[in-house]
């Protein structure tokens, strides 16, 4: 670890949250509207405010980006290489989530442009932005019962 002097200025990573909505078997993605990735397709998320909990965040972020009510199922997995975002350092902190009761409707807002379901068997076809197309082969690996594929150190 860098030892921080009092003279140097304390820098922290960006937080987010990112879901993997599922419904049978298709998940939730997003077409972007803005940079970095714009019109790329990834996992519906984004930053944690201040003062928000980071279960709040997720419930937020749903909404906004396809205007779904969803349930948080289990906290999937946290991502943090430094390099996975070219704004900078980020760390997500993705969730697995159902869709509440009631017919899903989906439509992109806030900074999605599109929201649409997906089989997860086509997710490898698509170009994916950040590292989500890892974060999805994750969730197969795991879902698959290749655990050892999931954990990586």
């Amino acid at each position: 670890m860098v030892k921080i002097t009092e003279k140097q200025e304390r820098r922290f990573p960006g937080v987010a949250v990112d879901a993997i909505i599922r419904e049978k078997n298709q998940i939730v993605i997003v077409q972007r509207k803005y940079p970095p990735h714009k019109d790329e397709w990834a996992l519906p998320g984004g930053f944690i405010e201040l003062g928000e909990r980071v279960e709040e965040a997720v419930l937020r972020e749903m909404k906004e980006e396809t205007s779904l009510d969803v349930k948080i199922e289990r906290l999937f997995n946290v991502y943090s290489d430094p390099d996975r975002d070219p704004r900078g350092h980020m760390i997500t902190i993705v969730y697995i989530c159902s869709i509440l009761e009631g017919s899903p409707k989906i439509m992109g807002g806030d900074d999605a442009k599109v929201a649409k379901f997906i089989d997860l068997g086509e997710t490898k076809n698509v170009n994916l932005a950040f590292d989500h197309k890892k974060i999805i082969t994750d969730y197969l690996n795991l879902k698959n019962g290749k655990i050892d594929d999931f954990i990586a150190i």
